[in-house]
Order: structure tokens, then C-alpha cells, then sequence
């Protein structure tokens, strides 16, 4: 798959400031035209900004396009409380409110695609479609069934005084196939600070109560209970024992549910950065008006 220049990731956008709860207020950025509309919505400690080269794809292919930073994140609010899973679809339902969006799409990355099924679920008749991408399907307890080893392996690092441009240096080893873009983007994730580090937007307390909140859900009861299309977009990572839990998982859900369908990426776990056009035009295919079914 081609690697998408810096240039094709500018879309007009607007930016605005949406209420959810009393003294909460999320970022979000819209653009696009008049076709299916998508919510996009970034995974944990990350930032609405990975999802750019995505959205300009969907909107040139005449889609209303929203992308959300979630409470704690980026430029949105950081409240002391709300970092459980029904708070924060809670508050995707208040910016599908806020922005008129009727039967859109709600697409996630990682921690985002679990959200989005658990909105599907507390919502229903609300959205028209899910993607998970390299998310939707985390189940994090089959892995660790014990809360203290899970939180023991996935901790965040603890990162704030990190030079930014050690961070930077590390993204672009870590990942050499990305575009500069993906670098800037994914840099958007910290705050720099006047003193050239960087601090994580969200709080490291607040990713370990997200954390707990994606271990505790069950998307392999949840999917099947939903009545729209569920599409999960995986990631072949080259990791062997991990790309095969994955794949057990999702054969076991598209097995128990004849609305979820399943497709896969050779790629990283953030495939909305590494492969934004072909990913947005997958979405349009399997998401366009007319075809919202699987």
C-alpha cells in the first residue's frame, strides 16, 4: 500500500467546542459534505488529529465528517471524573446531538472502536453503522483475567519531561513508513512545554482509569446484541501470537453475528495513520449511502 503525501491530508474543517455535561466541553473538528455521515474517534491517549488524512479522503468523497478529542484528551476538557465507558459514550452521543449527524457511522481506532460498539449498544437506533479499527474487539481479560497483571503490562510510561524531540526521533524509528504528517499528528498527543519537553494530555491516573474501563467490556457479548453493521478493520502486524488472538476473536464474533464483517490491513496497530486513504475509501465502500449493510 502507498504511503499518503503530507499534502493530501488538509480537508476545510471547522473547529468548535461542544458541552456534554455540566462544565465539559469536547473538541471537534467537522468538515465535509452531505452524504453518510462519520463520527471519528480516536484511542486512548491519543488525539483527533490521527484521524485527518482519513477524514479529507471521506469528505472528497462527499461525507460529513466529524472527529472528536474524548474527555482527558488533546484539547478537549479534562475533568476530575468520567473516564468510565459509559460516560464517555455518553458524551459521543451529545456531540452527534450538537452536530445534527442522523444515522452516521461511528468509527474508532483501538480503545475507539470499543467505544464506539459500547455506543451502539447504550444508543440504539442512534447510529447506523460501527468500525473498529485494530479496535472494536479488544478484550483485554482473556489475556490478562487478572485487572493487576493487565495494568501491569499496558501502564503507560511515564513520559512527561521527555525531550520532544526524543519522542519524535523514537515515532520516526518506530515507524519509518509514515508520512511527516503521522509524525505531527501523533506528536499532537502531548503538550510541549516552553522548556522543549512534553507532557502527555491525558493524565496518567485517567489513561489507568480508561484502561480498567476497556478490560472490564466485553465486546464479544456486546457485538452480537447490535443491529446495525459492524466492520473491524485488523491490522496484521506480523506478530504471530498476537495476530492470532485477534483473529480467533473476530472469527468467534462474525460467527455468532451475521452483521460483522471483517477485513485486514498489513500493517501497524494504528492503521488510521500508516494507511489513511485506503482505509477512509474502505470505509466509504462497506459505509456509502444504499450499501449500509453486510
Amino acid at each position: 500500500m502507498r504511503k499518503t503525501d503530507h499534502n493530501e491530508m488538509t480537508a476545510p474543517t471547522s473547529s468548535r467546542r461542544v458541552t456534554v455535561a455540566d462544565g465539559v466541553a469536547l473538541h471537534v473538528v467537522t468538515g465535509g459534505g452531505d452524504g453518510v455521515p462519520f463520527l471519528l474517534v480516536h484511542g486512548l491517549a491519543s488525539n483527533l488529529r490521527t484521524w485527518e488524512g482519513v477524514a479529507a479522503r471521506l469528505a472528497e468523497l462527499g461525507h460529513p465528517v466529524a472527529a472528536v478529542d474524548l474527555r482527558g484528551h488533546g484539547q478537549s476538557d479534562k475533568p476530575d471524573d468520567g473516564y468510565d465507558f459509559a460516560t464517555m459514550s455518553a458524551d459521543l452521543v451529545a456531540v452527534l446531538d450538537a452536530l445534527g449527524f442522523d444515522g452516521p457511522v461511528v468509527a474508532g481506532q483501538s480503545t475507539g472502536g470499543n467505544l464506539a460498539v459500547e455506543l451502539a449498544a447504550r444508543a440504539p437506533g442512534r447510529v447506523a453503522g460501527v468500525a473498529g479499527v485494530d479496535g472494536g474487539a479488544l478484550e483485554l481479560s482473556r489475556q490478562w483475567p487478572v485487572w493487576e497483571a493487565c495494568l501491569e503490562a499496558l501502564a503507560p510510561p511515564r513520559l512527561a519531561g521527555t525531550p520532544a524531540h526524543d519522542i519524535e526521533q523514537w515515532l520516526r524509528s518506530a515507524h519509518p513508513e509514515w508520512s511527516a504528517w503521522g509524525i505531527e499528528a501523533t506528536m499532537a498527543n502531548y503538550e510541549r512545554l516552553s522548556d522543549g519537553t512534553i507532557r502527555p494530555w491525558l493524565s496518567f491516573e485517567r489513561h489507568v482509569r480508561i484502561l480498567r474501563s476497556l478490560w472490564e467490556h466485553r465486546p464479544s457479548a456486546v457485538i452480537p446484541t447490535l443491529d446495525v453493521p459492524v466492520l473491524l478493520v485488523l491490522a496484521d502486524s506480523g506478530e504471530a501470537e498476537q495476530d492470532e488472538q485477534k483473529r480467533a476473536l473476530a472469527q468467534e464474533i462474525a460467527a455468532a453475528s451475521a452483521r460483522v464483517s471483517v477485513e485486514w490491513f498489513t500493517g501497524d496497530h494504528d492503521l488510521h495513520v500508516q494507511f489513511p486513504v485506503e482505509l477512509a475509501e474502505l470505509l466509504h465502500g462497506v459505509f456509502r449511502e444504499g450499501a449500509l449493510y453486510i
